[in-house]
């Protein structure tokens, strides 16, 4: 039995991915699961807020850092290898963790050197995921699959603190991270199960070719040579910017509307996650809509709306699970809709260098709204809207109220308000809401094919030629004549050249 025979029994199609998803879902379970159990660890050690911002830091910092870098891997390399590369080093990274601590010799910084470890090979996972998707489902699967994705991610969540803290004192935190590390180990052999086929290559992925810093930064220029993917980056990076900046403080604004009651806070986080659940539920049943540039920008508007503007106007427990759950529950629909677009639109072969820079585009206004949210909060919003005689209570405080965490209410009310403007105005621009159709569908792009395929697909068509030509003259000949002499020709147009030396 040869290589390629036996690759080819594997699984692929929707029941190959869904091999990989339940591998995926179960080992983001254990991810989530060591996360909670290593949150309680460090606070208990250091009992500091900072210490825990310093292992996220360390994880995102390195992460957006190698990311066009990874993404550029991606694309030169076998996708299925990128993905266990990935997993193999997260669980590398859990098992350094295990052994300091079982050892008694696990430190805080510890976490910090882990956390950037996992950060760069988390920048690998994701790109090589999305591009996998496109060359293992068709394209009306894109958003079903996406949404699949969504929901591993909220279902982790929502599961993974119940079963952690029920474990925590039966195995205790060493028997979490052995849970952890045998996650890893079941999506490691569920991609070894299936078959991810290479993606062929296209002209524009050729032209792409060249040095590892060449390819790293190229999906910068390709967003910007494109105005509709580039509209569309910039509805997402605005967008985070503005419901990122209440999102940071989110906490914060329950507690304090709530006398610090951890009882309020699980609550309304609880309602978030089962919204993100449904709403991965619905969007993997779906597929999301017609015009996915819909799902997209009326998503933004809505969710924005009904989960961030009425987060600020709640005053109790109900609403802000309301708006919570609403919130999350269009989460999946806009990112499985955004994602199906940029799917169908980047060839398969330059997937990994794009998405990579796509990604640390949308994310670096994250650091930069947890930065302002809580000088904006503490220093101006706050004091202002607990002061019955300043100027924002005496004109705003009939509307949000006034007291300790109405200055961070309104500043979910003023974000959402601007997310939802970016949404809804999107659709005044049409390079942006006909983003389905503008951009031709990678699938449309011509393929690059080896000189050996080349060179028999011409010996075929010269003698197709010659059998027309022995014909007698008619209107049918002088058609297929023409079809082949067009058919030559683009043979020498789409003519491959050595690529640049790397």
């Amino acid at each position: 039995m040869t290589t390629a025979q036996h690759t080819s029994k594997r699984p692929t199609g929707m029941f190959g991915f869904s091999i990989v998803w339940f591998g995926q879902i179960i080992s983001l379970l254990g991810t989530s699961m060591t996360g909670f159990a290593m949150t309680i660890w460090a606070y208990q050690k250091t009992n500091a807020a900072t210490a825990l911002a310093m292992v996220g830091f360390f994880f995102v910092a390195p992460m957006l850092i190698a990311s066009p870098f990874a993404g550029a891997l991606v694309d030169r390399s076998n996708r299925k290898l990128m993905m266990m590369v990935s997993d193999v080093a997260s669980g590398f990274a859990t098992i350094i963790i295990l052994i300091l601590y079982a050892s008694g010799t696990l430190e805080i910084w510890h976490l910090f050197i882990t956390s950037a470890i996992q950060g760069v090979f988390q920048s690998f996972q994701w790109p090589a995921y999305s591009a996998a998707i496109s060359t293992m489902l068709p394209k009306a699967q894109y958003g079903r699959a996406n949404g699949m994705l969504s929901l591993a991610d909220t279902a982790s969540n929502i599961f993974a603190p119940i079963l952690a803290g029920a474990l925590l004192g039966i195995i205790g935190f060493s028997g979490i991270l052995l849970i952890d590390i045998i996650t890893f180990v079941i999506a490691i052999v569920a991609l070894l199960l299936v078959h991810v086929p290479q993606p062929k290559i296209t002209d524009e992925g050729r032209q792409a070719q060249g040095s590892l810093l060449k390819e790293a930064f190229f999906g910068f220029g390709y967003i910007v040579k494109r105005p509709p993917l580039l509209a569309l980056q910039l509805v997402f990076m605005s967008g985070n910017f503005f419901v990122g900046v209440p999102g940071a403080v989110q906490a914060a604004m329950i507690l304090a509307n709530t006398g610090s009651s951890e009882k309020a806070l699980a609550l309304v986080n609880s309602a978030g996650d089962i919204g993100g659940v449904v709403g991965g539920l619905v969007m993997s049943a779906w597929g999301g809509p017609k015009r996915l540039v819909n799902g997209v920008l009326a998503g933004w508007f809505v969710s924005s709306i009904v989960g961030v503007v009425l987060m600020g106007f709640g005053r109790s427990i109900p609403i802000w699970a309301m708006a919570a759950f609403a919130g999350m529950f269009f989460i999946p629909i806009i990112n499985g809709s955004n994602q199906a677009i940029w799917q169908s639109k980047v060839p398969p072969d330059l997937q990994g260098k794009v998405f990579s820079i796509r990604r640390l585009i949308a994310w670096i206004v994250t650091p930069l709204a947890m930065l302002v949210a809580g000088p904006i909060s503490d220093l101006v919003l706050e004091p202002a809207m607990q002061n019955e005689e300043s100027v924002l209570a005496t004109s705003l405080g009939w509307l949000v109220g006034i007291g300790p965490g109405r200055g961070m209410a309104l500043l979910f009310i003023i974000g959402g308000s601007l997310a939802a403007i970016v949404g809804i105005g999107g659709y005044a621009f049409r390079v942006l809401r006909d983003v389905d159709t503008l951009m031709p569908d990678h699938d449309t792009l011509p393929a690059v094919i080896s000189p050996e395929e080349r060179m028999t697909r011409m010996q075929e068509l010269i003698a197709e030629r010659q059998s027309w030509s022995a014909q007698p003259d008619t209107p049918e000949r002088e058609l297929a004549l023409k079809a082949i002499t067009n058919s030559l020709r683009k043979l020498g147009q789409t003519a491959s050249k050595p690529p640049e030396a790397a």
